[in-house]
């Protein structure tokens, strides 16, 4: 099998822009999420289908989809001429007016979505669609009140960070948004001492329901929950749990948002990650997959009874470039090439018969995983230092030297890697090819060895 690194390499220009730009990106430019100093950020100076090429020239397999958003991989032919089309024709416009490419993927999109959910307004990315949808379900219900579930991420602004549940919420919480969380199903880590997945299921809906009785019901504009959580540990929902969600939203008159901002667009095999549930939201939040990160773009899918809410009111609310013409050009092509492609059905297979197969194979040989779990191209692998206790290789809400000594094993082996906290990510694109797939799960294997050198059991 071809190692990642056994291509040609690439040319010494390229290299003395990646230096040239690692300076001036060191001089003058902030990052997120990190203390600014002792940052030292990887430089990209290509990219092509699920590999990309770093600033000292290796050539490492892409298995985190960046943040978990190229699922057409890099560089996609008909989406990068898409999108030269589009800005030669027309580059921008004001969203008050009507342009084909946002007319097209509206369309696209809505023919995907489950149910009613055939109206779409257009955002920037993922934590703006979320604050737009929450203030939708505010102006349809009357209400204020949100409840979203800990251990999950829903955006970086300020009241999509609030909604968040996981520790980037902890420095930006003034309380003051009207949020309300509660405890996710969450099997491998139950919070409600479960012992069996239909125990889980029902105990985390008693929990739920407990929450919507005891904030009341009728204060409680909305739920958000993220379908499948991502950076929070790919855990699907137990058998039954997101159809009793639907329920008990729908009884009590709650707006339920499904926030599938890293989950949809084939990511877990399917367009949309409820489909796997057969559960149809009152209001979807998408982002990344949409159009492959290649332009910024999110949005809100919206039912019938919500598009009524504002048939005769005007919505306060919208954005400079909300439905930009490059970025619904680039949605467009990207939908309709995973379409012709069969990438959602191909996610679905290397679900199946690839990653899953080879993530449980690696289990039963590393002492240092506790847990893997997933569909699609959407997986991860919980390390821990005692099976028994489940103590992580690094605690929650941060990191430790046993997991930067993986990941830096991955990328030694040609890997980028995707890890948050205790946890590798298994999220290729889409359309990675069975092989290159294959080299990044035994690559996954070799650096496991590492972490099985911390267990304590």
């Amino acid at each position: 099998m071809q190692s990642a690194n056994d291509a040609p390499g690439i040319g010494e220009d390229l290299l003395a822009a990646g230096r040239r730009a690692h300076e001036l990106d060191r001089a003058h430019v902030f990052h997120s999420w990190q203390a600014q100093g002792p940052f030292q950020p990887m430089t990209i100076v290509d990219a092509e289908g699920p590999y990309v090429w770093d600033g000292e020239g290796r050539k490492l397999l892409d298995m985190s989809s960046q943040l978990v958003n190229t699922n057409i991989g890099h560089q996609h032919p008909a989406v990068v001429a898409a999108i030269q089309a589009q800005a030669g024709k027309l580059c921008t416009i004001a969203p008050q007016h009507v342009n084909d490419a946002r007319s097209e993927a509206a369309r696209l999109i809505a023919e995907r979505t489950p149910g009613d959910l055939d109206h779409v307004f257009f955002t920037n990315g993922g934590a703006d669609a979320n604050e737009h949808a929450i203030r939708m379900a505010r102006l349809h219900t009357g209400r204020t009140k949100v409840l979203s579930a800990y251990r999950s991420y829903h955006g970086g602004t300020q009241l999509a960070v609030n909604v968040t549940g996981d520790p980037r919420r902890f420095a930006n919480d003034y309380s003051a948004e009207g949020i309300v969380h509660f405890m996710p199903s969450y099997q491998y880590r139950s919070y409600f001492n479960s012992t069996s997945e239909a125990e889980e299921t029902q105990r985390a809906l008693a929990h739920l329901e407990d929450m919507i009785t005891l904030e009341g019901p009728d204060s409680i504009a909305a739920l958000i929950l993220e379908t499948v959580p991502g950076t929070a540990g790919i855990y699907a929902p137990p058998a039954g749990y997101l159809e009793g969600v639907r329920e008990l939203t729908a009884r009590y008159g709650i707006v339920f948002i499904a926030d599938e901002v890293m989950a949809g667009f084939g990511r877990t095999g399917r367009w949309f990650a409820v489909d796997h549930w057969d559960v149809t939201p009152d209001l979807i939040t998408f982002a990344k997959g949409v159009n492959s990160g290649y332009v910024p773009l999110g949005g809100v899918a919206i039912s019938d009874a919500i598009f009524e809410t504002f048939r005769d009111r005007a919505y306060p609310g919208g954005l400079t470039y909300s439905g930009h013409p490059l970025a619904c050009a680039a949605a467009v092509a990207t939908i309709s090439a995973m379409e012709s492609e069969g990438m959602v059905e191909n996610s679905d297979r290397l679900g199946a018969e690839i990653i899953g197969p080879a993530l449980r194979e690696i289990a039963g040989c590393h002492p240092s995983v506790g847990d893997v779990r997933g569909m699609g191209c959407f997986w991860a692998v919980e390390l821990v230092k005692d099976r028994t206790t489940k103590e992580p290789l690094a605690a929650y809400g941060g990191s430790s030297p046993e997991m930067n000594e993986v990941i830096a094993a991955l990328k030694a082996d040609g890997v980028l890697p995707f890890a948050n906290f205790n946890r590798i990510h298994v999220v290729p694109p889409l359309n990675t090819p069975d092989d290159d797939l294959r080299f990044g799960l035994a690559a996954l294997d070799r650096a496991l060895d590492v972490a099985d050198r911390f267990v304590t059991e």
